[in-house]
């Protein structure tokens, strides 16, 4: 009987963090989709995923995630390829001046919750089909930097990057407790992934701007905490995505060593967790893509 490789989907996967994760994926492995935007990073990486498997392991996918209508589109394309028993929502980003996606949507808050919450979403099905399978959501120790109101898309006052982005982790953060819940019944487990601090390519284009006036003093210190290697960063969504002891285990939050950290569930309550449910169906909704 032929054996298939189990197969995964790991966005922004074609550089920083979510290369590492799917080269470690790849070497135990996994047949790889990459999802980005640039053809030429997407095939270099593939060439690097393939090399590790020492196989054809890798493909690129072409995606721009900031796009809810194009990622509901992704997902529907690849819910169609059959069953999946890995999705890695890595994608997400910082920056030091207001943007905004496609939609009209600050972009803080479309790339870090809302495009992995309805690329999920497209690929429920899929992930039950395959299951015992897993999602695992990227977070980040920023959520410590939010500001935990959701009682308007954006709070009030000046943006500063960390803090914008710390909302947008938190959001999702407690969405996915909340839908590790859900989906046990399917045979889906659900986890978040904090990979530390670490030298990438967005973190190298920050400045003190993305931070409150309050932490400026601890920028050097902050700059410092930014230089881990990337590789070593991939520890926690790889072994949420391939430990054998997370078996059976759904809602847990993996830390940078690769073992259970409870640090960042201090930020979220039932409260809050339902106040997020509310305002992301308000943000889906007047940006045309209901929950």
């Amino acid at each position: 009987m032929t054996q298939y490789a189990p197969r995964a989907v790991v966005t922004a996967g074609t550089g920083g963090i979510g290369l590492e994760t799917a080269l470690g994926l790849a070497r135990r492995g996994w047949d790889l989709t990459l999802v980005g935007r640039d053809q030429d990073r997407g095939g270099a990486a593939v060439a690097r995923v393939d090399e590790a498997a020492g196989r054809r392991a890798g493909r690129f996918v072409s995606a721009d995630l900031s796009s809810l209508a194009e990622t509901r589109r992704l997902g529907e394309r690849l819910a169609g390829e059959g069953g999946l028993a890995l999705l890695v929502n890595n994608v997400g980003g910082m920056w030091t001046e207001r943007r905004e996606s496609p939609e009209g949507v600050e972009m803080s808050i479309a790339l870090n919750h809302l495009s992995p919450y309805v690329l999920t979403g497209t690929l429920t099905d899929a992930l039950a089909e395959a299951a015992p399978s897993r999602i695992v959501n990227v977070t980040s120790s920023a959520v410590a930097a939010a500001q935990g109101v959701f009682d308007a898309a954006e709070p009030p006052g000046p943006h500063y990057g960390l803090a914008a982005t710390g909302r947008a982790k938190l959001a999702h953060l407690a969405h996915t407790l909340e839908l590790a819940g859900r989906l046990r019944p399917r045979g889906i487990s659900v986890f978040a992934a904090d990979p530390g601090a670490a030298a990438t390519d967005n973190a190298a284009q920050m400045t003190v701007d993305i931070l409150p006036p309050a932490l400026r003093p601890h920028w050097e210190e902050i700059k410092k905490g930014v230089s881990a290697p990337v590789a070593a960063a991939a520890a926690g969504p790889l072994a949420a995505a391939t430990d054998p002891a997370m078996e059976g285990r759904t809602g847990l939050v993996i830390g940078s060593g690769g073992t259970v950290d409870e640090t960042l569930l201090a930020f979220v309550s039932p409260e809050l967790t339902e106040a997020v449910r509310v305002w992301t169906a308000e943000l889906l909704a007047k940006a045309g893509h209901g929950s």
